[in-house]
């Protein structure tokens, strides 16, 4: 095999050995212990939901099971027209921790989950906020680990990085490709928990744990309310006014499944990969970051897998055939530790220039619509000025 071959199959070969020790699984939620009963401060959970009518009922379950005590859990039925509403009538007619709260019409210039969290938080007693998406559930000990680390961590906003469920070819296929994208700009949450540039900075929106006051202080959902990536958002403008942002890996203690079809996925991380993208970067790159992200995921994945195939069939020389082979070999290691990771069937991880192709589709489509989003039955149209830059200092 040309050694050329294998100089310029380094990239891969590099990740593939690299990947275990890069991607950090610290810190961890379980670390840190529940305060004691006695001590436990009322935590309220916002739950938005809109046409969430196959996910609320085990959500807020899962809540009301928790082995922490002082909660009272807010639902904010968001205009849904699928039964969601119903149901959250019933959770909060047989337990009197559990309100509903129906969702004002929404204003212009609010997406609406902001709208819908905001509302929540206007009719929240406690002193700790839990913003929590209708998709995820909780093991029993999630929320007082919750509320220790935020303690122990002398954070202001605590996010964590729960499991991912997959279940449907397209969601194994396309979601690890995913989160890897998301995992390369953000490798170790250990350096997100100590650094002060808000471009480093970011949360789940899934699970937002905050302190009231510091809520208060960054002007909460209000400040961010025409963003699309608010949890982005809101975590940028934490440390931005110099507050204490913590995260940490909860996959034993938090599930949640994202999406449930190809036109879920495709709706759903179109909406905000772009925009994303151009957020966590410094000003000059925006222009230019989700074009090249696109294009850099699809060709990164496929060229191997081609240029492998051209050899075996006899299109192309030996050099690029080697090439191909190592390129390939690399990859497919890589994937199965990522599938592994992931918690998806290792066969999986033979579609991985299937899924590099979509995912940097999903990219470049995100970027081609430009302005407009869509999102469960609205569109929405971005202001010219969102995201383009980060909040200031001690801003509100």
């Amino acid at each position: 095999m040309p050694l050329s071959a294998l100089l310029w199959a380094l990239p891969w070969i590099l990740l593939a050995l690299v990947a275990p020790f890069v991607f950090s699984s610290r810190p961890r939620l379980r670390d840190h212990a529940p305060p004691p009963p006695a001590n436990a401060p009322l935590v309220s959970v916002v739950v938005p939901a809109r046409n969430e009518a196959h996910n609320i009922g085990a959500c807020v379950g899962s809540l009301l099971d928790a082995r922490f005590a002082n909660l009272e859990v807010i639902i904010v039925d968001d205009d849904s027209t699928d039964g969601t509403g119903d149901i959250a009538r019933n959770l909060a007619e047989s337990d009197s921790r559990v309100r509903l709260v129906h969702g004002e019409a929404l204003p212009d210039g609010w997406f609406g989950k902001c709208w819908a969290c905001w509302q929540g938080y206007r009719e929240a007693r406690g002193p700790l906020l839990l913003f929590l998406d209708a998709d995820t559930r909780q093991h029993r000990d999630l929320l007082g680990h919750a509320v220790g680390a935020l303690r122990a961590a002398n954070a202001d906003l605590l996010s964590v990085v729960p499991r991912q469920d997959m279940e449907t070819f397209w969601e194994r296929i396309v979601l690890p490709h995913v989160f890897i994208v998301l995992a390369m700009r953000y490798p170790d949450l250990e350096r997100i928990n100590q650094s002060r540039n808000p471009r480093d900075a970011i949360a789940n929106g899934q699970f937002l744990l905050f302190r009231r006051d510091a809520y208060e202080a960054v002007g909460g959902h209000e400040a961010v309310r025409q963003e699309v990536v608010e949890d982005l958002r809101l975590a940028q403008r934490v440390v931005a006014a110099g507050k204490r942002l913590y995260l940490a890996h909860a996959d034993d203690l938090m599930r949640t499944r994202m999406y449930r079809s190809f036109r879920d996925i495709v709706e759903g991380w179109s909406k905000n990969l772009a925009t994303g993208a151009r957020q966590s970067v410094d000003p000059w790159l925006r222009p230019f970051v989700p074009w090249f992200l696109g294009l850099a995921v699809s060709s990164f994945w496929l060229a191997p897998a081609l240029a492998f195939a051209a050899g075996m069939f006899g299109f192309a020389g030996p050099r690029l055939f080697g090439w191909g082979l190592l390129t390939t070999a690399a990859a497919l290691v890589f994937w199965l530790g990522a599938m592994l990771r992931f918690r998806v069937p290792l066969p999986y991880a033979f579609g991985f220039p299937l899924g590099g192709v979509l995912t940097g589709f999903l990219v470049l489509r995100s970027a081609f619509r430009g302005r407009t989003v869509s999102w469960k039955g609205r569109t929405y149209g971005r202001p010219p000025d969102s995201g383009e830059t980060p909040p200031g200092r001690n801003s509100t």
